[in-house]
């Protein structure tokens, strides 16, 4: 296995060498269930959803945790809002967020756990970094527990920031905190939040702060070393920072690695909630197939920013039409063909910090080849490279017989005996023109069906269609 990685914390590309031989753990952050899930989420559950097919075709044995904040200001100022208990709200984003994953063909995590469900935890960490001189709790009376950042010499070393460089946190006023840069790692209960939303501790009734959280949750069930740890780079500061120095200063040496995925963003702008600019799954594959969404998800390189537009998704619509052309194509003329070995040159590219740019021009190298070997009934070659595309596409997840896409029965799968049939009554009229020798009829269809991409092929077993 030569997989290698850009690790954000050494800024830099390095081999791959896991905690434990033949194994690979990664956690990546999960969704504060505030409100239903944006693309710009779910593309990062879309790569790591590949690099989890990746690693596993390598030969690992992969555990994949993500977790649920199902606690938190934000869950508890729309529930109120609305007029609705907190855990209803969250709950019901949760699954919503489920939904997202199988709209786009997500294998689930290995575990999903929910913060609510991992409070003791929470405090018995807490309770060490108190003891270990890392954490102090408030004179305020506010019942608030807060991480001192300047007793943790590596503070800022994640994002490569200074502790007088960095702004104040925001989780808390700063009249509680020896620093206004200390973060809080446990909330007092105040009056007016629901009593629901508070645990009893050593400090008092309240709530987990934020960051706690992840690095409880990991360290449960990856174990205090683990190997990737990822998310949305706008994690890297102050969430991941604050993870990875709780967790050290608690004497857990945390993750190995650390991978951040670019933004999703319109117009320029990142995609967020806060900005108002958010495309939720649920309204973006009603527009365009599932498994085209996810195409265009991961066809870019997973650190780079990608621009939504109607028009880039409409690109990676008509790349899956191509894709699916071939397979049915090849299916007709050489029945069903199991996956193979995926080619070198595209292994190189994922084994390269899951360089799928690379890799996906393999994926259409491999089509134009088939499709030339079919044209020419060299059934041989085509059958190599019909094995190799179902292998690529299985990695990708975009295989349309992947149980993924059988069980989420997508936008696709309902259309697709639709534009078939579609497609066969403009091919009969066409052919009956050409019966009644009305040829100005017959041309007339096809080039309207060429206009929309459609090639036409006139075989002695009557017209047969594919995209161009």
């Amino acid at each position: 296995m030569s997989f290698r990685l850009y690790d954000s914390a050494q800024r830099r590309i390095v081999p791959f060498e896991p905690v434990r031989a033949g194994e690979c753990s990664i956690y990546h952050c999960g969704l504060t269930v505030q409100s239903a899930p944006h693309l710009g989420h779910i593309r990062k559950e879309v790569i790591f959803d590949v690099l989890r097919r990746w690693l596993s075709y390598s030969g690992f044995k992969v555990q994949i945790v993500a977790n649920v904040t199902d606690i938190d200001d934000k869950i508890l100022n729309n529930a109120a809002k609305q007029g609705i208990p907190w855990y209803a709200l969250a709950y019901h984003f949760e699954l919503e967020l489920h939904k997202a994953y199988a709209a786009l063909g997500c294998t689930p995590p290995s575990y999903e756990p929910r913060a609510t469900g991992h409070i003791p935890e929470m405090i018995e960490l807490i309770s060490t970094l108190i003891d270990n001189g890392h954490a102090y709790a408030a004179e305020d009376g506010s019942g608030d527990v807060y991480f001192d950042v300047r007793s943790w010499a590596d503070y800022g070393s994640l994002s490569g920031q200074r502790v007088d460089e960095m702004q104040p946190a925001e989780d808390a006023p700063p009249e509680g905190k020896h620093d206004p840069r200390d973060f809080a790692l446990w909330k007092g209960y105040k009056p007016g939040e629901p009593v629901t939303a508070s645990w009893p501790s050593p400090w008092g009734r309240g709530r987990p702060g934020w960051h706690i959280e992840c690095s409880t949750m990991s360290g449960k069930y990856l174990g205090d070393a683990f190997d990737i740890h990822g998310g949305g780079m706008d994690l890297k500061f102050p969430h991941h920072e604050n993870e990875k120095a709780q967790s050290q200063a608690a004497g857990r040496p945390f993750a190995k690695y650390w991978m951040h995925n670019g933004w999703l963003t319109t117009a320029g702008e990142k995609m967020s909630k806060s900005l108002g600019n958010t495309a939720t799954v649920t309204e973006v594959v009603k527009r365009f197939p599932a498994r085209a969404v996810r195409l265009y998800l991961l066809a870019p390189h997973y650190r780079s920013a990608v621009e939504l537009s109607d028009e880039a998704l409409a690109e990676a619509t008509a790349q899956l039409a191509r894709l699916d052309s071939f397979l049915t194509r090849a299916d007709e003329a050489l029945g069903k063909v199991a996956a193979g070995e995926v080619p070198a040159e595209f292994a190189a590219a994922m084994d390269d910090d899951l360089g799928t740019p690379a890799a996906m021009a393999i994926l259409f190298q491999q089509v134009r080849s088939g499709n030339q070997a079919l044209e020419s009934d060299d059934l041989a070659t085509a059958e190599v490279a019909l094995a190799r595309v179902r292998a690529m596409l299985d990695i990708f997840g975009l295989h349309p017989d992947d149980a993924v896409w059988q069980a989420a029965g997508g936008q696709e799968k309902q259309l697709k005996p639709v534009l078939d049939g579609l497609v066969e009554a403009l091919l009969a009229q066409r052919q009956q023109a050409r019966a009644r020798k009305d040829f100005a009829a017959a041309d007339a269809i096809r080039d309207k069906l060429a206009e929309l991409g459609l090639k036409i092929e006139d075989t002695p077993a009557g017209a047969r269609w594919s995209l161009a």
